[in-house]
């Protein structure tokens, strides 16, 4: 057997949380680390690992500390985006100086604010040597794997290939006051959420074991607009609820944003590519959403139709949470409930999709407990793999 993969996680909030969920379903992998510039965070974070037995991770005081430590094999990148570069010259920088070894990294969306740190990131660690990627979701999701397995056997392979895909991520907006600040986040929702969305489709349309390459974008048109929160009243609550360096009054940044995309396939048929994603969403909670429609047949996929919904009274008056769906906006009436978000949103099946081509690696977690199960390595189940 392998030595299992370790990995660090390089910051301690909402999404490092989120990836320890998934890492329930993931072998052969454990988290082992944990740094943050918050000291509390990361032990809560690291906390929450043994918790979850994915991994019996501490606490680091640097990141250097962590490329040094032979246990960790891997980074996974997932501080706030002002950092990323600082984080990713630190690593480099460790590396170059003797400090340690990594086998790889790989980085939560966005890769970057702008373009040119973007270039910058990707530049360092392939001098290092790294290997690299980022840390992609919804196309792992298991209803988009299974629906378009079944659309291209037996809708494409009679009738023709797709020929329009959509894909949405919407919900009423982030976690914490930086994301909403344009110039710490890098914009607004169109680098947040874009990438997702545009994976979805063309991964879509794209036929499945043929190459990107096989669907060649040919011409791209983008809007973004600040619909809900450049509101005076809703500037004004945001401001209330995030502080007063959040001013969307001044500083707005785009709570909505639409991309379309034609694609030429490799037969020269014309495709079409449309992605939408959004804070400015008012529903039940975060929907992600996707279509594909062909010649004779069409799949669609919402979150929020997870067929699980409760009904609360009135009188039921709770506390404010998230334990129904993630970005929940309300705690009475019928609610739909999201039973494994980690599981249903992807991140269990999350294989790193590297800065310019797709990277394999094949992680799955092993049953953990007892010394029998160890031995018994061989016959174990198949199961999510990262």
């Amino acid at each position: 057997m392998a030595k299992h993969l370790g990995i660090g996680l390089i910051g301690s909030g909402f999404n490092a949380k989120f990836h320890l969920l998934g890492f329930v379903g993931v072998r052969n992998a454990d988290v082992l680390g944990v740094w943050s510039p918050n000291r509390k965070h990361a032990e809560e974070t690291a906390a929450l690992a043994l918790a979850l037995e994915v991994g019996e991770a501490k606490v680091y005081r640097s990141i250097t500390e962590m490329v040094a430590d032979p246990a960790l094999d891997a980074l996974w990148l997932c501080g706030p985006n002002y950092a990323r570069v600082e984080n990713v010259e630190e690593i480099v920088d460790a590396i170059a100086r003797g400090r340690g070894t990594l086998k790889g990294v790989a980085c939560e969306k966005p890769l970057a604010r702008n373009l040119s740190e973007a270039k910058r990131v990707a530049e360092l660690v392939q001098r290092a040597g790294l290997q690299n990627g980022y840390l992609e979701n919804q196309v792992f999701a298991p209803a988009v794997a299974t629906g378009r397995e079944i659309i291209w056997a037996r809708g494409a392979s009679l009738t023709g290939r797709p020929y329009l895909a959509r894909a949405a991520e919407e919900h009423s907006g982030p976690h914490k006051p930086w994301f909403w600040q344009g110039a710490l986040q890098g914009g607004g929702v169109l680098n947040d959420m874009m990438c997702h969305s545009v994976l979805v489709v063309r991964h879509l349309l794209t036929k499945p074991g043929a190459p990107r390459s096989s669907l060649r974008p040919v011409r791209v048109s983008a809007r973004i607009a600040s619909l809900k929160w450049s509101r005076p009243e809703y500037a004004k609550r945001l401001s209330k609820i995030m502080g007063r360096e959040v001013d969307y009054r001044k500083h707005p940044a785009e709570d909505f944003a639409s991309l379309s995309i034609d694609f030429e396939a490799d037969d020269g048929t014309l495709v079409l590519g449309e992605a939408t994603t959004s804070w400015s969403f008012v529903g039940p909670g975060l929907r992600l959403s996707a279509e594909l429609l062909g010649p004779e047949y069409s799949m669609s996929w919402n979150t929020l139709e997870s067929g699980l919904k409760l009904f609360f009274s009135r009188e039921v008056k709770g506390k404010l949470g998230e334990d129904l769906v993630e970005k929940q906006n309300a705690e009475m009436g019928q609610m739909p409930v999201v039973a494994n978000e980690a599981a249903a949103y992807g991140p269990p099946l999350r294989p790193c999709v590297s800065y310019g081509r797709e990277a394999g690696a094949d992680i799955r977690r092993r049953p953990r407990g007892s010394e029998a199960a160890d031995d018994r390595l061989s016959e174990r189940r198949a199961g999510p793999h990262d």
